[in-house]
């Protein structure tokens, strides 16, 4: 008879928890499910954050969200699953950062939070209560491991890098059309 694994019954509960809010929220972006606004509202949200393209970034984002949250509870390609949601975090945290840490100031405490346990996930894996492991961890290899991180890291560098010169450089044009004209006046 085989007994139940505490720690692979936690790695379940933390799983189908931390996939569900992962799903939950991507589903939001994609569908509009949960009070959520669906793809063009998320879209539009994506372009006054500053990224582009807006209608990709919404995709990408509830991809990584939906898709990863559900293989996680899964425990399914537990490893590209926790990076892709790492990943989808990772955007989320750089828009909360300017806010400081905590969520009730507007800070990026919730997503790191989703993003680190996401990551801490797909590094562990599933544990023994997963698909995973029902299929003999084929989609949980050490390659798969680094592979899945490295290429979530290298997109996610990408994208929050190229965010950040866009709104570096719309700064800068609204600092020289407020600037320009005041100095052209007092010569």
């Amino acid at each position: 008879m085989t007994t139940l694994n505490r720690r692979d019954l936690g790695l379940l509960v933390l799983r189908v928890g931390t996939g569900a809010v992962l799903a939950a929220h991507g589903t939001q972006k994609l569908f509009g499910w949960f009070g959520g606004g669906g793809v063009e509202a998320t879209a539009k949200g994506m372009e006054a954050m500053g990224f582009h393209p807006p209608r990709e970034s919404a995709i990408a984002a509830g991809l990584g969200e939906a898709g990863g949250g559900v293989l996680l509870a899964l425990g399914l390609a537990t490893p590209a699953a926790g990076a892709a949601a790492a990943g989808a975090m990772a955007g989320a945290v750089a828009v909360h950062a300017p806010a400081g840490f905590f969520a009730a100031g507007g800070g990026y405490e919730y997503p790191a939070f989703l993003g680190f346990s996401a990551a801490a996930i797909g590094i562990a894996g599933a544990g023994r209560y997963s698909l995973d492991h029902a299929t003999g961890h084929v989609l949980d290899r050490p390659w798969v491991v680094a592979t899945a991180f490295l290429g979530s890291a290298l997109a996610a560098a990408a994208v929050v890098g190229r965010r950040a010169q866009a709104r570096a450089e719309a700064t800068h044009e609204a600092e020289v059309e407020t600037d320009g004209p005041a100095e052209e006046s007092t010569t």
